[in-house]
């Protein structure tokens, strides 16, 4: 199994670069299924594999022209704050039991994965719907200081509760809300990725995770050869075609996290 988890963290990267997100939403259940580490644990492990794999994505993306770091850098502070915040007080302030009926219990580490599978179900229609045949990339237009605070506020949050780094969520709203085109959009959000995921291991570490860091090391290490040959493949391989072959696969992922945790968990 510790095998099929490092072939799958070179699945995660692949999607991270091809995407600039959607991939990172992989790690918290192959860590947890696969692996067999506990759900909080495994959500501050995906926020060092998910910055660390998209620091070198993001460095090999501004090479190529395809950062917009003003744009990045306005985005990142308000998320940087949430997610620090959310990982050193909100989730250690959890209580490990939450609710009881009958015989279920809502434990802690159930919610967490209820909540990650929702995020999933949501991902996964923003990645199905795509965008129209035709659609052209938008215009560039003045940032939208509000609403980028309050994307980067609640990416933040999310980011903190589940570990999943929020590239389905930074994408359309660098697109939508700023106009950058869409090859621009994925580069820029895996910088943004890369600074909120690593800040948020950092609230980790303040809050005495015990952290196993040679795993760590060798997971990420094929979670990065995974980066370098998504970002490769996308010279050749349609985004939009993929993304939304990608998101049928989130969708049914997040379906049986929500099954597992809850009917087959009872």
């Amino acid at each position: 199994m510790e095998i099929i988890g490092y072939i799958l963290a070179i699945v995660m990267g692949f999607s991270l670069g091809l995407l600039g997100g959607g991939g990172s939403i992989l790690t918290v259940p192959i860590l947890v299924y696969v692996l067999n580490i506990e759900p909080v644990l495994a959500t501050a492990y995906s926020l060092f594999v998910v910055g660390s794999t998209s620091v070198v994505g993001a460095m090999r993306k501004n090479k190529l022209g395809l950062v917009d770091l003003k744009t990045g850098l306005s985005f990142a502070i308000p998320s940087l704050i949430a997610v620090f915040f959310t990982r050193y007080t909100i989730v250690p302030a959890i209580p490990e039991q939450l609710w009881e009926f009958n015989n279920f219990v809502l434990s802690k580490e159930i919610a967490i994965m209820i909540f990650f599978a929702i995020i999933m179900l949501l991902a996964s229609y923003s990645m199905i719907r795509g965008r129209k045949e035709g659609e052209v990339d938008p215009e560039p237009k003045p940032l939208n200081i509000p609403l980028v605070l309050v994307e980067g506020l609640v990416v933040g949050i999310i980011t903190g509760l589940v570990g999943a780094g929020g590239g389905f969520l930074i994408v359309p709203a660098l697109v939508v809300l700023v106009g950058l085109p869409i090859k621009i959009a994925v580069g820029t959000s895996l910088l943004i990725i890369a600074l909120k995921s690593l800040i948020g291991f950092l609230g980790d570490l303040g809050s005495g995770q015990d952290i196993d860091w040679l795993f760590l090391v060798i997971f990420s290490s094929f979670s990065i050869v995974g980066m370098y040959l998504g970002i490769y493949t996308t010279k050749f391989v349609k985004g939009a075609s993929l993304k939304k072959g990608f998101g049928w696969f989130v969708l049914i992922m997040g379906i049986f996290i929500l099954l597992k945790e809850t009917v087959l968990n009872a």
